[in-house]
């Protein structure tokens, strides 16, 4: 039941802090477990609140058994991401050099995926790098999108 509310919880949190809200795409069981939940691998897709056109998708891994089942079991620190354009982009006009568009919590306590957003100009494209809040044997987990930003079909 805790575990319902953590989800519920970060959209919130995400929603107050301008962050997207991600849709659960689907999750694939990975070890089944004879009490509580399995651990599985979830994937979820958010558009770029800020820049229409982009939609990203993360894949995570959850945590099964009783804690985790219980919302107590803190999820590992393995998550993919992949960003694409989906549509037309339209950049705004100032657009910040450095903003998270998506974050979710992944324990109780001090461990969240974060998304950023970073704009290469040089190359004008759009840079997506998710990070793990917590540090993992001295460095944080990473996974790295790009998007170019490009003229859609006609327009």
């Amino acid at each position: 039941m805790l575990r319902q509310r953590l989800p519920a919880a970060a959209v919130l949190l995400s929603l107050a802090a301008g962050g997207a809200v991600a849709d659960e795409v689907g999750c694939v069981t990975t070890t089944w477990k004879l009490i509580g939940a399995n651990h599985k691998v979830c994937v979820e897709a958010f558009h770029d609140a800020k820049v229409p056109g982009v939609t990203c998708h993360v894949s995570q891994a959850r945590t099964g058994g009783v804690s985790g089942s219980l919302g107590l079991a803190q999820d590992p620190s393995q998550f993919s991401l992949a960003c694409r354009q989906t549509g037309p982009i339209s950049l705004p006009a100032r657009l910040p050099e450095s903003e998270t568009v998506f974050s979710e919590d992944t324990s109780l306590v001090f461990k969240e995926t974060r998304i950023v957003r970073l704009f290469d100009k040089d190359n004008n494209t759009l840079v997506y790098l998710a990070i793990s809040r917590k540090l993992i044997e001295g460095a944080p987990a990473n996974s790295i999108s790009t998007v170019p930003v490009m003229p859609w079909g006609t327009r």
